[in-house]
């Protein structure tokens, strides 16, 4: 049977990535095009097919597999099935991840919920650093029904380096940090929405949910009915930003 081949733009949209990094990954030899008349990029569709596949297998621990990439020293693109480059990819994903979360019986009521935390946090990696990145672009997100996770990660400048452009007195990333979930910080109507980690913090506390937040060496827990703010300092440091929700 001969193979069936499609478009580079087509193989880009199945994972996640622009055509602008399959033509690097081409170059390089990580992931090989067939080369039409022309010179026109085509890719295997069975070769994509294998390649998410084993991306899933190997992606099981995600919260492992965001902390590795957030804290690595040499900067690299995520494993494709959990890179989000730019903000309509995250929100085509997160589409993805609400229509399977939305056939889930038991999760009938809260899974609204569930995908407004994760869209939120999304929308901070890529509104806070948007022509700011340090080094790689986007955010890593993922997602495990049966653990019931959903973790996402940026290498962006981290809450600390955002905040002190309007509170240039914050000297931590616990200061940071207790700020972004608790003060308003912008005039932005509805204020919950412009103010987002309050709105998550809500969200969190009146409802059967759990939340791990990491930016610089701070980081904090959320669970149901958690009035007051536990921030801990970190025995690591993470320039950006990874959360793990809990559901």
């Amino acid at each position: 049977m001969r193979p069936r081949l499609i478009s580079i733009g087509e193989a880009a949209k199945m994972l996640g990535l622009s055509i602008k990094t399959l033509q690097r990954w081409d170059k390089s030899g990580k992931f090989s095009s067939v080369r039409r008349p022309g010179g026109h990029r085509y890719y295997n569709l069975r070769d994509i097919e294998n390649h998410l596949a084993n991306l899933e297998v190997a992606g099981q621990d995600l919260f492992a597999g965001a902390n590795f990439w957030a804290f690595k020293s040499d900067p690299s693109e995520p494993d494709p099935l959990f890179y989000c480059q730019t903000s309509p990819i995250f929100l085509a994903k997160l589409t993805k991840v609400q229509n399977k979360l939305a056939g889930i019986l038991e999760l009938k009521n809260i899974f609204p919920l569930i995908i407004a935390i994760a869209g939120e946090i999304g929308d901070n990696s890529f509104a806070h650093n948007i022509g700011n990145w340090p080094d790689i672009p986007g955010i890593f997100f993922g997602y495990d029904v049966d653990k019931k996770e959903i973790v996402l990660a940026d290498r962006g400048r981290g809450i600390l380096e955002t905040l002190k452009r309007v509170r240039p007195s914050l000297k931590s990333s616990a200061d940071a940090l207790r700020v972004a979930f608790t003060e308003i910080v912008s005039g932005r109507a509805p204020e919950e929405r412009g103010n987002g980690l309050k709105f998550v913090r809500k969200i969190i506390t009146n409802n059967d949910l759990s939340l791990y937040f990491k930016t610089g060496d701070a980081e904090i827990k959320i669970g149901k009915g958690d009035a007051d703010l536990k921030i801990l300092k970190s025995s690591s440091y993470v320039r950006g930003c990874i959360a793990l929700i809990n559901f």
